[in-house]
């Protein structure tokens, strides 16, 4: 059967929902999410529509802002954020059952509406300028929506097609994209091509998706392996994957990760305590939701004025555990081994594979198991302190050392301040 999708996108939505708790239309507001206590060379977030419209690149550096533009600096606030997220997600869950809706990111939602089409006695387009429009009274953000026969076409018809509409809304067929789209440039205009796939296939004269689709396949799985294959399909605007098939997915292995980009350089002794801080958090989180893990995997990338590739490797345990007596000694070990003590790093990435319930796991005949459980319960009365008086009510004496970031990243969400 034949289906069809909407993919919805709340427009500058960081920028957008700043602007509108200050009573400001983003349409017409010069305003930045950026936080002002970094430097310079800081990220901003989000800017609004009406930046974009002088050519200003979103996930620009506050530096690039040409100096004559005026604009207000709005601090970021995760928080928030993720709170008009949850109450949008509301708004689509009054047209669209949650088990036919997929949240792609924190302001980006795909749909399945085939099967309310009749209900609504709507056509997709219809639909989608419903909610868009429900999207903007209850909250004032304003929302572009894609209209596709799979996800993929939704995905390119709001990304591509729905920014030159007048009412922000795009849609594609198959037959409509090839016949659309087929000559269109920039390749990286596209889902999932990236820059350095766009390189690679101009190398051979390859610059559109029609190229794609007469380029010989033998080619292209020589370039890019088992990944051509979505390309080919992708440049023939299909996509077999359906929302009911994200829904069914179960990974074969799970895993648990953190990282973060450190505010300055380090040298290698702060280096090992944020490792250390990092790997402290995430024993607690593994407690928290009753999981172990065999093996811890860590990423180190060093300063961006050095020109050498990153320290990368793993651990692996002698059993499956969520102690931090075992994991961060194990993880401080393997620090010092990958890690050159006279390059200042950047970022920090550490990665728990392979985790599973606890309930699974058995204790190793060469560990003090009784030791082990003493540990398990202080554990879990940290997390349980944390979580009835806040992330900081305790705290260890590594947290206030100089060059400790855990009590800064207890007041961030993705990096950046919650409130």
């Amino acid at each position: 059967m034949n289906r069809t999708y909407l993919c919805i996108d709340l427009k500058s939505f960081y920028a957008s929902v700043e602007c509108v708790e200050r009573g400001l239309d983003p349409m017409t507001t010069n305003l930045v999410v950026a936080d002002p206590t970094r430097t310079e060379k800081t990220i901003c977030l989000a800017i609004t529509p009406a930046m974009k419209a002088l050519g200003i690149k979103n996930r620009c550096r506050i530096f690039e802002i040409p100096k004559a533009v005026k604009y207000i600096v709005a601090p970021p606030r995760m928080q928030r954020y993720v709170d008009v997220s949850a109450n949008i997600y509301a708004i689509y869950l009054k047209y669209i059952s949650k088990s036919d809706i997929h949240v792609y990111s924190i302001d980006e939602a795909f749909m399945d509406v085939t099967d309310y089409l009749a209900l609504y006695r709507l056509s997709a387009r219809q639909l989608g300028f419903r909610i868009m429009q429900d999207i903007y009274e209850q909250t004032g953000i304003r929302a572009s929506c894609g209209v596709g026969s799979n996800l993929y076409l939704a995905k390119i018809a709001l990304d591509i097609t729905a920014k030159h509409a007048d009412d922000f809304i795009g849609e594609l067929t198959e037959e409509s994209y090839r016949k659309t789209l087929w000559t269109h440039k920039p390749l990286t205009d596209f889902w999932r091509v990236g820059a350095g796939t766009a390189r690679r296939l101009d190398t051979f004269g390859i610059r559109t998706m029609g190229d794609i689709a007469s380029a010989d396949e033998d080619l292209l799985y020589k370039l890019f392996g088992v990944d051509a294959e979505l390309l080919i399909d992708h440049a023939w605007g299909r996509e077999p994957v359906t929302i009911a098939d994200i829904k069914n997915y179960r990974p074969r292995t799970n895993c648990l990760s953190s990282g973060q980009v450190l505010g300055c350089d380090y040298p290698f002794e702060k280096g090992r305590l944020i490792v250390k801080e990092m790997m402290d958090l995430m024993c607690l989180d593994l407690v928290e939701k009753n999981l172990v893990t065999r093996s811890v995997t860590l990423h180190v990338g060093y300063s961006n004025r050095l020109n050498v590739p990153s320290a990368h490797g793993t651990t692996d345990l002698q059993a499956d555990t969520n102690s931090d007596l075992i994991l961060i000694p194990a993880v401080t070990a393997l620090y010092e081994k990958i890690v050159n003590p006279e390059w200042a790093i950047h970022r920090v990435s550490l990665t728990c594979n392979h985790v599973m319930p606890e309930e699974y796991h058995q204790y190793n005949f060469f560990v003090d198991a009784e030791e082990l459980e003493k540990n398990r319960r202080v554990q879990q009365a940290v997390i349980s302190i944390k979580n009835k008086f806040g992330k900081d009510a305790i705290l260890k004496g590594m947290n206030l050392q100089e060059g400790a970031t855990t009590r800064e990243r207890n007041h961030q969400i993705g990096g950046h301040k919650a409130e």
